[in-house]
């Protein structure tokens, strides 16, 4: 009964963050920090069941960097990236779970224009209005930075239309990787000179589905 519970309580946070917006989740967050441990600890037991795990993935890009690289990781979970890479690392989240991360709204990071080297979004674009992260994220990368995405394969019914909102926020695809079933790893560059004032807009579900989860 206890397992179900539990089960039923992640697959509810997980509902509300693909649904609500990124301000709303955090408010909420806020309110009951509980809910980041109990999301992440499902969000674990889902991922072992991958034949590869996508931040593993993220932390081997990283480590590829210059030493003195930036990085700025939106959605970081318990900043196993900053824990691991010698690279200087800005974690963001929901709920600052322990001492490598700041909690904020991922529209609205604590960082200065043209800061950082390249950004991860690794599992993380989440939220009805998850263009605005990536409009955050073309702020505080450098002309010329990496924005790197990886997202679940059945959460995108259209690559190129995913790649065209992505592309509209002032980024150049680089790279798509898909030779898993589970996720499509993106590299992206920052191209435009100017900031990008406002989110094109789109219907985040018809470009992202939400990832829920079915009842048991």
């Amino acid at each position: 009964m206890k397992d179900k519970l539990k089960g039923s309580r992640f697959r509810w946070i997980n509902e509300t963050l693909y649904t609500t917006s990124g301000s709303r989740a955090f408010e909420l967050f806020q309110d009951d920090q509980s809910l980041f441990d109990v999301y992440h600890e499902g969000f674990r037991a889902q991922v072992e069941h991958w034949p590869v795990n996508p931040l593993d993935v993220m932390i081997e890009f990283v480590k590829e960097l210059p030493p003195h690289a930036v990085v700025a990781d939106f959605g970081c979970g318990e900043a196993r990236l900053a824990q691991t890479v010698s690279q200087r690392v800005h974690s963001f989240d929901l709920v600052a779970r322990n001492e490598f991360i700041t909690a904020c709204d991922m529209a609205h990071v604590p960082l200065a224009d043209g800061s950082v080297d390249a950004c991860v979004f690794c599992l993380s674009l989440m939220g009805s209005n998850f263009v605005d992260f990536v409009v955050e994220a073309n702020r505080v990368l450098k002309r010329g930075g990496i924005l790197r995405v990886a997202e679940v394969t059945s959460r995108i019914p259209d690559i190129d239309a995913f790649c065209e909102v992505i592309c509209a926020c002032q980024f150049e695809l680089r790279e798509r990787k898909d030779t898993n079933k589970v996720f499509v790893d993106f590299e992206f560059v920052k191209t435009g000179k100017k900031k990008v004032k406002k989110a094109p807009k789109v219907e985040a579900d018809t470009v992202l589905k939400p990832c829920i989860y079915k009842r048991r």
